[in-house]
């Protein structure tokens, strides 16, 4: 059971972070959802959109931008019960940092996903222009504030390879990029 620590909160909610079967994240909200349709918690699932060239033909896709985890964002600590229906939902691997210690985001790694979050259940492309120096500049979207954590950029493909870090642990994803000309 979770002992007592430090609250984080983001507009008066907390973020927890629970690591699931990597590409059964859906099926874990869904499966939780339907048996506990009164439940106080939110789930949060933040994915991105990309278009993938396969064989010469043009797809979109949507991809998990934390692969493997989703949040949940509540107003109080998890209640025992609520806590052992989730270790038990098909697919639940673990509480972040720990599941003796269930620890509420904070800091950095608050901020990381709130960015997500509030972009909705789907990151979109961010709209850019190149610079004299052909330096991106970000004009709207999920690259914008993610300015210093861009590690490459690929003009063809349109993407942005993004640095994050979650419970300092880093990983770099995709993100979609429409490019506009300056007027």
């Amino acid at each position: 059971m979770p002992r007592g620590h430090a609250l984080c909160y983001a507009h008066g909610m907390m973020y927890y972070t629970i690591q699931v079967r990597t590409k059964g994240e859906e099926k874990f909200i869904q499966t939780f959802t339907s048996r506990h349709p009164d439940t106080p918690l939110s789930f949060h699932f933040p994915r991105r959109r990309l278009t993938i060239r396969r064989m010469g033909k043009l797809y979109t896709e949507l991809a998990p931008i934390f692969p493997g985890y989703i949040f949940i964002q509540t107003e109080t600590a998890f209640s025992p019960p609520l806590y052992w229906e989730l270790r038990k939902t098909e697919g639940f691997y673990r509480f972040l940092r720990s599941n003796s210690d269930p620890t509420p985001l904070s800091g950095k790694d608050l901020e990381t996903v709130l960015h997500f979050i509030r972009l909705g259940p789907i990151a979109e492309k961010s709209i850019v222009y190149f610079d004299e120096q052909d330096r991106i500049v970000i004009t709207e979207g999920p690259l914008k504030g993610l300015e210093g954590s861009i590690v490459k950029v690929d003009k063809r493909k349109g993407r942005a390879k993004v640095k994050l870090d979650l419970y300092n642990d880093s990983f770099t994803i995709d993100l979609a990029f429409t490019v506009i000309t300056r007027a």
